[in-house]
């Protein structure tokens, strides 16, 4: 599984007008039907008003890969260009039989 954390920043709660444009056109719901989608959602950090973090999951790079191709990317290069956001983004790769027993103890289901 492959788990992107993207921090979208802006000026004047531009990154919230971005998320809230991408429910509105349904291009969430969209992203989360294709192949290999496992998470889309968005929070906001406590310590960083201007900002929106993307959850983004995928089975394997050849989803995300696909993802990366479909029309729907160009859509989202456009509101981020709209609002004017900044981009940090950090990549995990995670299996769930990476997880040490150990540290599974600690996992409440």
């Amino acid at each position: 599984m492959i788990i992107l954390n993207i921090y979208y920043t802006g000026l004047a709660g531009k990154a919230q007008e971005f998320a809230s444009e991408m429910l509105e056109l349904n291009l969430v719901e969209r992203i989360r039907q294709q192949p290999g989608n496992l998470r889309y959602d968005y929070f906001i950090p406590l310590n960083q008003s201007e900002t929106i973090l993307l959850i983004d999951s995928w089975e394997n790079q050849t989803a995300l890969d696909q993802h990366h191709q479909s029309e729907m990317m160009e859509e989202i290069i456009k509101l981020r260009e709209k609002y004017q956001l900044t981009m940090k983004v950090e990549r995990f790769v995670c299996e769930p039989e990476d997880i040490p027993e150990f540290d599974a103890t600690y996992i409440q289901e």
